[in-house]
């Protein structure tokens, strides 16, 4: 079952990209779904997207290196969840440093590069 929830980061510019990219099926809302948040569920398919919009190309590398650690057992776990659900699973990044990044850990996961700003 999915739940339109209210967004949980106060984070304007992180929101309107999760609004816009994908198109979200519940602008100004995340979605809830087996007790896990996601940014967006895309309008007209079961995909439902991780945003991730923080400037992970100015951290220095060992910082990199953390942010990604991090990130890894987060994505993990809602793609799970998505899975479990009927849902595909797609993680939104701003930049292809970023995408680069997280597919040299995990090559499987679905990645796009949305360009958006901070």
């Amino acid at each position: 079952m999915r739940t339109p929830v209210p967004h949980e980061g106060k984070d304007d510019a992180h929101n309107k990209c999760a609004d816009q990219f994908p198109p979200n099926r519940y602008p100004g809302m995340d979605v809830l779904v087996d007790g896990v948040s996601f940014d967006a569920l895309q309008v007209g398919v079961r995909v439902l997207w991780e945003i991730k919009t923080h400037q992970f190309y100015t951290y220095p590398d060992f910082i990199q290196d953390k942010e990604i650690d991090k990130e890894m057992k987060q994505l993990d776990k809602e793609r799970k969840a998505a899975a479990a659900c009927g849902y595909d699973f797609v993680v939104g990044v701003s930049t292809d440093a970023h995408k680069l990044a997280l597919l040299k850990r995990d090559s499987t996961f679905k990645i796009a590069v949305t360009g958006c700003k901070r």
